[in-house]
């Protein structure tokens, strides 16, 4: 990020999901911005201009005809101050005075009047964000170059369920600080991830799995599209959407998933395995539903194919990023397992007691051949970008420094392999 703090105008529109925005100014600040808040006379229903002065520090404008601030025409002055103006909560009100260039308030004005780039973050009731209007104005502000963040879906105010949800702070807030345009860190690059669990049948009904969500290994995805690289995602079974730009491959098993990898890693320039793949599968898997005929069930364990291992074998393989999820001894067995299967990058986090798994929040810990960064506890789609950007560094600095001393550290050999 530049020296300079980013100069953020936040406005604020009238919707119930307003009280979420002084989280989000905060959040912004913690980021390193500059944020000056902007409300809608309907914004001021749901949350007081004080409560945004107190987290911003600086007062909220809100009055076009503001004497005071309107004497050297600021609503100009602030149209030219902004890098960036976002608006959040954006009502369908919004949308269209933005469509259709209505001035009739100070945050309507500054929009027509500034030449920074405009993020909203839309949020209504789900019929109004179906609406045909609604999605017209939507595709039209899309077409003009302004970016839409969400809505996300669940349950809303009014107590229905559908899409119209404001993204939460968190995500909005990373979104932010994502570059627009130009030349990303891994732009004309190919990159593999793998993510979410995968399942070995017991039988036609039964399987061997574990809790992974798929949430980081999705987030990894999507923010390696967003530094330019053409990104193939290969998915044990997941409920998350697959990211805008990916292309994702459905497996369920280790083997499927090991096939699935062999087969998109030709022209791939890095591979990032952050699925949580089984370490033991059936010996035999029954044909038919095994019945409840004892009070204890024996099964024979074989070892499930090792898909980092294996591609880390190969003659010829891309850039290697590894996961390490454990519940002790996380550094030592992260770097075990670096130098173990040969890795570039590894990064490793404590799970277990509610650390991690089904989480929206996530800490890491990466590690290379002389070296690591903390990457401290926050969204998994800001520290999916995190994690992104320093792949991207050591990617492009391996060239300098081809034959890496290694850690020192215990190569005893493990009992089981990884389990990310």
């Amino acid at each position: 990020m530049s020296s300079q703090p980013r100069k953020i105008v936040l406005g604020v529109t009238g919707g119930i999901a307003a009280y979420k925005s002084p989280d989000l100014v905060r959040r912004l600040i913690d980021q390193g911005a500059e944020v000056q808040v902007v409300m809608s006379r309907g914004a001021q229903q749901f949350v007081t201009a004080l409560t945004f002065q107190a987290v911003s520090g600086k007062p909220v404008r809100d009055d076009l005809w503001d004497e005071s601030g309107e004497a050297a025409m600021g609503h100009i002055e602030l149209a030219r101050w902004a890098d960036e103006i976002v608006i959040a909560p954006a009502t369908a009100d919004f949308l269209a005075k933005l469509t259709h260039g209505f001035a009739d308030d100070l945050l309507t004005t500054l929009c027509l009047a500034t030449t920074a780039p405009i993020t909203v973050a839309p949020a209504m009731n789900r019929q109004m964000w179906a609406n045909a209007a609604t999605q017209a104005n939507v595709r039209t502000l899309k077409e003009r170059g302004v970016r839409v963040l969400g809505p996300a879906s669940g349950e809303q105010a009014c107590g229905e369920v559908g899409v119209g949800r404001m993204l939460e702070p968190t995500q909005i807030a990373a979104e932010i600080f994502t570059t627009r345009g130009g030349a990303g860190p891994l732009q004309g690059l190919k990159v593999v991830v793998t993510a979410g669990p995968t399942r070995e049948k017991i039988d036609p009904v039964r399987f061997i799995s574990n809790r992974s969500s798929g949430k980081m290994g999705y987030a990894v995805a999507e923010a390696a599209r967003e530094a330019g690289a053409a990104v193939v995602l290969v998915s044990g079974p997941v409920q998350i959407p697959t990211p805008r730009g990916v292309d994702r491959v459905d497996v369920e098993s280790a083997e499927q998933m090991l096939s699935a990898v062999q087969s998109n890693l030709v022209g791939a320039d890095i591979f990032i395995a952050a699925a949580a793949v089984s370490d033991y599968r059936c010996r035999e898997i029954a044909g038919e539903k095994i019945k409840k005929t004892s009070d204890t069930l024996n099964l024979a364990l074989a070892r499930a194919p090792d898909v980092l291992a294996t591609v880390s074998r190969s003659e010829a393989h891309p850039f290697l990023v590894g996961f390490a999820a454990e519940t002790e001894h996380v550094e030592r067995n992260a770097l075990i397992k670096l130098n173990n299967k040969n890795l570039d990058m590894i990064a490793a986090n404590k799970v277990g007691d509610g650390l991690a798994f089904d989480k929206d929040e996530n800490a890491l810990t990466v590690y290379w051949q002389g070296g690591k960064q903390e990457l401290s506890m926050t969204s998994k789609t800001a520290l999916a970008r995190q994690l992104v950007e320093l792949i991207a560094q050591r990617y492009h600095a391996r060239g300098a420094h081809p034959t890496p001393t290694q850690t020192s550290v215990s190569t005893t050999p493990l009992s089981a392999a990884h389990a990310r």
